[in-house]
Order: structure tokens, then C-alpha cells, then sequence
């Protein structure tokens, strides 16, 4: 068994765990990470006399809305790296064309985690909604931390393997 294709398949299970349980928690304790949310959206930490907080948006259903939709793609991460993982795991003894075709999921999975947290958070929530001047609500080192993880793991697992 080629030792780095196990090694992908750990890692691609890995996310595919931490995603699950970052659903997991955002659906069994709501109201934690919802006022993150709403704080963030609402923009009222950010500085005094902004003058970009005409961006604020203060509907409780659009916060639900965006809350849901992070929750959801959390969720969508953890499956498709789960069912890459395992597809990954079943090629794991085919020839490289085999394998690279399994990866699908799992490239579609991270990609997806890259853009929740890249476009959601680092753009949306930190630039548009200038998370940034929060010094409460501003979660762009956590987000950018599972950016960099989520890329490292995705450009691993596109690495082409030696002929042993």
C-alpha cells in the first residue's frame, strides 16, 4: 500500500471530520456563533463613524439566512470529503488513474471549504462587513488558519506520487 495515498486519505478524512464538527456545534449550540454572525452583519462594532456602515445589514431573517447557509456548506465540506475519503480509500491500490479520479470529491470538498472560508469570511464577513475593526466579533485568524490548512491539504492531495 503506497504510504502517501494513505496519508491523502487521512487527510481528506481529517477535514471532512473538523467540517462535520464545525456543523455539528454551529447546529447544537446556535446561538454562539449566530451572534457572531449578526454582530458581524450588523457592523456595530466596528469603528466609530464609519462611513461604510450603510453595508450593515440588521434583518434577523437575513442573519438566519447567511447562518444557515454557513451551517450548510460546513455540512456540504464534511460530505464530500467523507465520500472522497472513502472513494480515495477504495482506489487506494488502483493504478494512478484510479486514484486521481477518486480525488474528486475530496478537491471538490476542500475547494468548497476554501471558498466558505476565503470568499465568506476573509471577503465578505472581514472586507465587506469590516469584521476586521471588531475587536469582539473578528474571526479572520480562525478563518484564515482553516484556509491555509484547507489549501495545504488540496495541493497535497494533487501531488503527483513517485513510481515506486
Amino acid at each position: 500500500m503506497n504510504h502517501l495515498r494513505v496519508i491523502k486519505v487521512i487527510l481528506v478524512a481529517s477535514v471532512a471530520l473538523f467540517a462535520g464538527l464545525v456543523a455539528l456545534n454551529n447546529i447544537t449550540d446556535y446561538g454562539s456563533n449566530f451572534a457572531f454572525v449578526q454582530h458581524v452583519m450588523s457592523m456595530d462594532t466596528t469603528f466609530e463613524g464609519n462611513e461604510l456602515r450603510y453595508r450593515a445589514i440588521n434583518s434577523q431573517f437575513l442573519h438566519n439566512a447567511f447562518y444557515w447557509v454557513i451551517i450548510a456548506t460546513e455540512a456540504g465540506v464534511c460530505v464530500l470529503c467523507g465520500l472522497g475519503a472513502w472513494k480515495m480509500w477504495k482506489a487506494i491500490d488502483g493504478d494512478k488513474k484510479q486514484f486521481n479520479i477518486a480525488k474528486k470529491l475530496a478537491n471538490t470538498g476542500l475547494t468548497l471549504g476554501i471558498i466558505l472560508w476565503f470568499t465568506g469570511f476573509m471577503t465578505v464577513g472581514a472586507e465587506w462587513f469590516l469584521m476586521w475593526q471588531s475587536p469582539t466579533w473578528n474571526g479572520q485568524a480562525a478563518a484564515f488558519k482553516f484556509i491555509v490548512i484547507l489549501f495545504f491539504v488540496l495541493m497535497f492531495n494533487n501531488q503527483n506520487e513517485p513510481d515506486y
